[in-house]
């Protein structure tokens, strides 16, 4: 039976494995390669570079939180409880990637640095979200009217909680009174949206 086909799914996945046994200053296209027991051309008819693969794998680890994000966004829920549960959430993903795996976490740091245009493609998707759960409060009266429009308050929200998903901010994030100060500042944001 002949082996099944490299997919870029199994790339990003050894990739992942790679950056966190040798770092990203010493992880090279070769060694993802010889992890997959494959060519190293083989990895570049997927990836074009090592800058693609790199940013490929920093997407995917991104978007295991924007989708998550998503659905909360998207759900039936009154938008109070929708943004809630969505700050909630945003924070404990974060955690659980600095603190489940804090060698890959610091590796992605690094990453990130080097390739701030996914970090603000991701943070757009956020704001998208944010924006579009502040619309949908207005549109039902759970929310006061603007001014500010929907996104410029979407964009305050995040600057606000940036202690709660920042990851300048990861070493206070296993802190128990964060988690009580997440609850004090979702309960202001939301009586500030009502009013």
């Amino acid at each position: 039976m002949p082996p099944e086909p490299l997919t870029p799914e199994d790339i990003l996945r050894a990739t992942e494995d790679v950056l966190r046994r040798y770092g990203p200053a010493k992880a090279t296209v070769v060694d993802v390669a010889r992890a997959l027991g494959v060519s190293h051309g083989t990895v570049y008819r997927h990836f074009r570079t090592k800058t693609a693969l790199r940013e490929a794998v920093i997407r995917r680890w991104l978007h295991t939180t924007t989708g998550r994000l998503a659905r909360i966004a998207d759900g039936p829920e009154p938008a109070g409880e929708r943004l809630e549960a969505w700050l909630r959430a945003l924070f404990a993903a974060k955690r659980r990637k600095a603190t489940d795996d804090p060698e890959l976490f610091a590796t992605y740091q690094v990453l990130v640095e080097e390739h701030r245009e996914v970090v603000s493609e991701h943070i757009a998707d956020l704001i998208g979200q944010l924006t579009t759960l502040i619309e949908a409060g207005r549109a039902s009266g759970e929310f006061a009217p603007g001014p500010p429009d929907a996104e410029t308050t979407a964009h305050a929200i995040h600057r606000a909680t940036a202690v709660f998903h920042k990851p300048a901010h990861a070493a206070e994030w296993s802190h128990p009174e964060t988690a009580d100060a997440l609850t004090t500042v979702i309960a202001l944001l939301l009586r500030g949206l009502r009013a």
